[in-house]
């Protein structure tokens, strides 16, 4: 497997093995995600004999879409062609090529608009193309390169994107860079935003809502904007791959169900820049330590999913008087339930909503588990905890 290189290391992306499996089914595989989270350095680490051309150049994207049929002849097939979306066009042009020469891995697609490419793929590349979803680096593709950062804290603070590794940037100065660049390029293309430094306080405070249940009035009240902007602002952010919502879970188990999503970040470096966090010691004391921690916990779950090429199917499960799970697994045909405490103490306690959970849902009483912030894994007459750095392992295990 290839991927990043940082000097004499090489980090390998969970990713890879489903991207060459894909590759050789498909005439087209379709690579999306965050800017700048290592789309390009993959599919050209992955693909060396692959052509490989960019439609942010200006002058590619003309020809992109002023001569499609012309574009596609230059190139010509196996050729990676990087920000797509910027050529909607193109992609009626790829249809009949693909549908003409029923060749596998002809093109491979990437873009960090999932909307906009999704609109192209659904119009012309409906059944030709697989769909994949790359994120920043997970804590089991950093762990084999031994670059995992060595505290919670740490990781909590740097988060995952490639270039903080690859370049030995510190997170203060990459962050607000990447924010900045992400507005100027990215959300204006989108959405016809004219107050930017408004639309920078409404990402802050998504920041400071991770891990609550989504409440739209308040975001609109906070910020000054109306509600229809929030569902706007939103969209903006899960189409770029900045935010997700995790939805709760509804299986007639209480009638009394909570019914909003919860909001968290792809990554939790971000999410700690947008708070002005400046070292990762100010974690220690910090009132959202453990929404961050939990935001971790759950992203980690997500990125081992889209490596595999799945469509996660993950919830979190609250009724009316409080009971929670934060989050629930559907693997394999059965349920898993998982707590998240950032608490380094083991304490049976954590168990509570779990064991009531269990109670009223019936499900194995060994699909219950405790991720923990220590460093070590338990198995106790409660259940098992587990190990904030071994999250990879349950993960493995289906769990």
């Amino acid at each position: 497997m290839l991927s990043l290189h940082k000097k004499s290391l090489m980090i390998e992306r969970d990713i890879t093995d489903k991207l060459h499996y894909l590759a050789a089914r498909f005439p087209v595989v379709t690579l999306t995600g965050a800017r700048q989270c290592g789309k390009s350095t993959l599919l050209k680490s992955c693909f060396p004999a692959y052509r490989y051309v960019t439609l942010e150049d200006m002058d590619i994207r003309r020809q992109a879409n002023e001569d499609p049929r012309g574009f596609l002849a230059n190139f010509g097939a196996k050729t990676i062609i990087d920000e797509a979306q910027y050529a909607p066009d193109l992609f009626s042009y790829i249809q009949t090529k693909v549908d003409a020469e029923n060749e596998t891995g002809m093109y491979l697609l990437s873009g960090s608009q999932n909307f906009l490419l999704m609109q192209s793929i659904t119009q012309s590349l409906a059944g030709r193309t697989a769909l994949l979803k790359l994120t920043p680096f997970s804590m089991s593709e950093l762990k084999r390169a031994s670059l995992l950062p060595a505290t919670l804290n740490d990781w909590l603070f740097t988060g995952g994107y490639p270039r903080i590794y690859d370049r030995e940037i510190f997170p203060t100065d990459f962050y607000p860079n990447y924010i900045q660049t992400y507005i100027e390029r990215d959300v204006r293309q989108l959405r016809q935003i004219t107050n930017l430094s408004q639309f920078v306080r409404f990402l802050k405070l998504c920041a400071a809502r991770i891990g609550q249940l989504l409440n739209i009035n308040s975001l609109a009240n906070e910020c000054g904007i109306t509600v229809p902007t929030v569902h706007a602002w939103l969209s903006v952010l899960e189409i770029g791959s900045i935010i997700f919502l995790l939805k709760p879970y509804h299986n007639n188990y209480n009638k009394r169900l909570i019914k909003a999503p919860k909001l968290y970040f792809y990554d939790t470096g971000l999410v700690a820049s947008l708070l002005g966090l400046e070292h990762a010691t100010q974690l220690s004391t910090h009132y959202l330590r453990g929404e961050l921690f939990e935001n971790m916990i759950i992203a980690e779950y997500l990125k081992n999913e889209f490596a595999k090429g799945k469509e996660p199917r993950i919830y979190f499960w609250r009724d009316s008087n409080q009971n929670e799970v934060d989050l629930l697994m559907e693997t394999g045909g059965a349920l898993h339930a998982v707590e998240i405490k950032s608490g380094a103490t083991l304490n049976d306690y954590y168990f509570k909503g779990l064991i009531h959970f269990q109670e009223i849902s019936h499900i194995d009483a060994n699909n219950l588990t405790v991720v923990y912030g220590g460093d070590a894994d338990y198995l106790t007459q409660k259940g098992r905890f587990v190990s904030w750095k071994n999250v990879s392992k349950t993960k493995q295990q289906g769990v």
